[in-house]
């Protein structure tokens, strides 16, 4: 009975925080301009933290301040509307952080190096697509139809793993996940980009279709990635920010690999 009660109050815990999250998440999106922004930067900020705790579970995360101040400068350059300066501040991230190593060797392991460096194109960048993906043409329907997939995707696999899972996608990262529940995701992403297609209009079916199966397959390892983190920190939740649910990389890992994908998708054309 005492394992009953607390499975219920972590379902209850779950279902609380994605009834208030998930419209907030969206109504956000849909206002778009400042709003979308602060968001996106407060969700950067947020998971960077999780991110650097993990490194310093780990070890490689020992001095994270500069990572912190350089994170906090580039997103900076994105609330004041500087996109421009944006690639060329990650490409001299490069060389501050890997100047750092050479010269600091060995008090700084190139673990160390490497994962500070990683920390600005992991958990923060990404979430910028979300506010670019929103200022294209129809940006909201494609917003819109990111989330609702990789939900769905979650979803499938959730359901279709439980009815019928054997064989074991990765075991060692995620031992509940199988490769049964995987397809199944696939299978719910591609009937919904169809569904999508029809009802917007937007693109051509097959693209939509090969983009709908590409992007779950992205989101699903996403997933896997963010666990592989945790099993290396020896965690069980990036952070307990989200009730029921964990941390925002928890929660956002699937959208962090995503994101771009169906940005780029888009301004070059490729979904017709």
């Amino acid at each position: 009975m005492g394992v009953l009660r607390k499975l219920n109050k972590i379902m209850t815990k779950r279902v609380l925080s994605a009834v208030i999250g998930a419209p907030l998440l969206l109504f956000l999106t849909w206002l778009g301009g400042w709003y979308l922004a602060l968001l996106v930067v407060g969700l950067a900020l947020l998971a960077l933290r999780e991110f650097l705790r993990i490194g310093q579970l780990t070890s490689f995360g020992r001095r994270p301040i500069i990572t912190i101040v350089y994170c906090c400068i580039w997103l900076l350059f994105f609330l004041c509307g500087q996109y421009d300066w944006l690639l060329p501040l990650a490409a001299l991230w490069m060389i501050v952080v890997f100047g750092w190593y050479a010269l600091m060797y060995p008090n700084v392991t190139f673990n160390e190096a490497a994962f500070n460096f990683i920390a600005l194109f992991y958990p923060v960048a990404p979430f910028t697509f979300l506010y670019f993906l929103r200022g294209l043409q129809d940006g909201i329907y494609w917003c819109f139809y990111l989330f609702l997939l990789v939900w769905i995707t979650d979803t499938g696999a959730f359901f279709i793993g439980n009815a019928w899972g054997k064989h074991k996608l990765a075991p060692r990262v995620s031992p509940n996940k199988s490769i049964e529940g995987s397809i199944g995701g696939l299978i719910f992403a591609l009937i919904f980009g169809i569904v999508f297609w029809w009802v917007t209009q937007e693109g051509t079916l097959i693209a939509i279709m090969l983009l709908s199966i590409l992007t779950s397959v992205v989101s699903q390892i996403g997933d896997l990635f963010e666990s592989s983190l945790k099993r290396m920190a020896g965690i069980k939740d990036s952070g307990k920010m989200i009730p029921g649910h964990g941390g925002i990389l928890d929660r956002f890992d699937s959208f962090l690999f995503a994101l771009p994908l169906v940005y780029f998708a888009i301004i070059l054309g490729l979904v017709g």
